[in-house]
């Protein structure tokens, strides 16, 4: 029962075939880059872009965008390789369970966790915190009670002390429910959301170019200090290290590109449709990134992140300082609300379809891996989900749960990046329909820019991780060596 055993490629690609009590291939090339924008353009953008200004680079934010577009952009390459080539459920970890063995697949299962479970219970605090601002400053109603709307770990600055976050345990149930009904159902509302948040985000940039103030891009990049948050962590604010630390918090905003090759196993003609999915909407989300945030921090203050704004930054800087335009304060506030619910669907797609790859191979319980007999989804994945997600996103601080998120995704490229050279080497006739140009240079040079968005992070979140990942050698060693079908083939029924 050797932990480094590794998954023939020749079993991966048979179950990659299709079967009665398999996944249905229903999504085109065009239905991956709607997933991909799906999740990539949500709270990342409209959330963590202010945060970052705020703790970390001010308007230097747009460098950092650039640096996690290229960390992205390097291990995008090799995602597209290694999806194209291994079409199956499972991404990041099914190429580490073929290249570098069980335990390193089970750490990265385990990581990924991080990057799509915790990364929906981010974003549903965000939808949380959105729907407050919609029904204070739009419908004129009061708001949700701040105990209802916020995790125990919170105050308010009234002294009251938070208990659960209702809205954002409510919209994880919608779209779990959502998920267990179908894949078709769930990338056609996808669809249509991204649309309309697509829209609002170029309707910024345009009209916002014009109120963009010089003084609040001088100097560019801030003179390097510290700044201390409300939680009492110091940020590198500043110079390099300043954008280092942001591009590991907007990098948040990159995840949902890989999420896309999750559902290999449920695409037609996945060895053209994945590459054009995955780097297809990655290309377009780089472009209104960076032109958003230079927008966003030419409009309003650093100190407006800060103080004001916070989570609700958008909608805030539109209201305070794009005199005339409040009705697009307000229809960004109903759009981002849209938009956020296609990040936590494909997010929550993405971890469903880990768990399922991971039931399957045992080494998670094999109620994960059932199928519905109608809707052919991982129904019990999903359900698992949504309590992890729900408690989450219900008991715990928004800011805390996405550098947690970002810092598992880098680690996870990190893996990825290698995979592409060690199967170039173990595997050299395999059948490449997408070859990632100039390996071993791009695949090392994406570990190496992920590792120091990793570092920009700081020892915090370094801690969290290493916690995160104790406990997951611990359930591989008491369960799931125990129970994989890999080690235990006689047992597989």
């Amino acid at each position: 029962m050797s932990i480094w055993n590794k998954k023939p490629l020749i079993k991966l690609l048979a179950e990659a075939e299709d079967s009665e009590k398999g996944l249905k291939r229903t999504l085109t090339a065009w239905s991956l880059i709607a997933l991909g924008i799906g999740a990539i353009i949500g709270a990342g953008l409209f959330v963590r872009t202010a945060t970052a200004a705020a703790q970390s680079a001010g308007p230097s934010v747009t460098l950092a965008f650039v640096v996690a577009a290229i960390g992205c952009a390097l291990a995008g390459l090799c995602y597209a390789e290694l999806s194209s080539s291994i079409p199956i459920s499972g991404s990041a970890y099914t190429y580490t369970y073929a290249t570098m063995g069980e335990f390193l697949a089970w750490i990265i299962g385990w990581d990924l966790i991080l990057e799509y479970a915790v990364g929906g219970a981010t974003v549903g605090i965000a939808w949380s915190e959105y729907l407050n601002d919609l029904l204070v400053n739009i419908l004129h109603t009061s708001p949700i009670p701040y105990e209802f709307s916020h995790s125990p770990f919170q105050t308010s600055p009234e002294g009251v002390q938070g208990i659960i976050n209702l809205p954002a345990l409510f919209i994880v149930t919608v779209i779990s429910l959502l998920l267990i009904k179908g894949i078709q159902e769930s990338a056609f509302v996808n669809g249509l959301i991204v649309i309309l948040k697509t829209t609002i985000v170029i309707l910024i940039i345009y009209i916002g170019w014009k109120f963009i103030n010089p003084v609040n891009h001088t100097p560019y990049i801030p003179q390097s200090s510290v700044f201390t948050d409300e939680h009492g962590i110091d940020h590198s604010f500043g110079g390099i290290m300043g954008i280092l630390g942001a591009a590991g918090t907007v990098f948040f905003a990159f995840i949902g590109f890989d999420a896309v090759s999750t559902a290999a196993q449920e695409t037609k003609n996945p060895k053209k449709a994945m590459p054009i999915g995955i780097l297809g909407s990655l290309a377009i989300c780089t472009v209104l990134y960076i032109l958003f945030a230079h927008v966003l921090t030419g409009v309003a203050t650093v100190e407006d992140f800060r103080t004001g704004g916070k989570e609700a930054s958008v909608a805030f800087a539109i209201n305070k300082y794009m005199i005339g335009y409040e009705w697009l304060g307000e229809f960004v506030t109903i759009a981002i609300l849209a938009g956020f619910s296609s990040v936590i669907l494909v997010l929550l797609l993405g971890q469903s379809r880990v768990f399922y790859a991971m039931g399957r191979d045992g080494l998670l319980p094999k109620m994960f891996s059932d199928i519905h007999p109608k809707f052919k989804t991982p129904y019990k994945a999903n359900l698992a989900i949504l309590i992890i997600v729900g408690g989450f996103a219900a008991f715990i601080p928004g800011d805390i749960v996405g550098d947690m998120t970002s810092i598992g995704t880098l680690f996870a490229f990190v893996l990825v990046c290698i995979s592409v050279i060690i199967l170039r080497k173990k595997e050299p006739d395999m059948v490449r329909e997408f070859k990632t140009p100039f390996v071993p240079f791009v695949p090392i040079l994406g570990a190496l820019v992920c590792l120091a968005m990793m570092y920009g992070l700081g020892w915090v979140n370094w801690m969290r991780l290493f916690i995160w990942m104790g406990l997951g050698v611990i359930v591989y060693f008491s369960f799931s060596r125990k129970n994989s079908v890999l080690n235990n083939p006689e047992e597989k029924k």
